[in-house]
């Protein structure tokens, strides 16, 4: 996703095994679907990484130092895809578990509105 204009994600490096099985559908997805998918994105650094005997995954670096890394095993190309998309669509925060349902400037005094009110 771009911030103010900008992509947030600079680079994806596509590691893959040449001969392992649970790599059968990333190496699909780069005689289909990479080039298209370099031609669509072209501020995107897209690397592919040859690592034997690993499981194949992507890793996404994003411009504020954070990366991101997504196992693909046995995935079919049209996941990894979507997989692809998501890492660039993605700012590249950390994820931050909220600790209430909702998030505000101006807590009530009065306490939360509920419908289960007892008079």
């Amino acid at each position: 996703m771009a911030m103010r204009g900008v992509w947030q994600l600079h680079k994806l490096i596509v590691s893959y095994c040449d001969w392992g099985g649970s790599n059968r559908g990333i190496r699909a997805f780069m005689e289909s679907h990479l080039p298209v998918f370099k031609e669509k994105n072209p501020q995107l650094e897209v690397v592919t990484e040859l690592i034997r005997g690993q499981h194949p995954h992507l890793k996404g670096f994003y411009k504020n130092k954070n990366q991101r890394v997504i196992c693909v095993k046995n995935m079919d190309p049209e996941d990894i895809l979507l997989h692809a998309t998501r890492l660039r669509n993605a700012l590249g925060r950390k994820v931050v578990k909220l600790r209430t349902r909702h998030v505000t400037k101006h807590p009530s005094v009065q306490g939360t509105w509920t419908t289960a009110a007892k008079y």
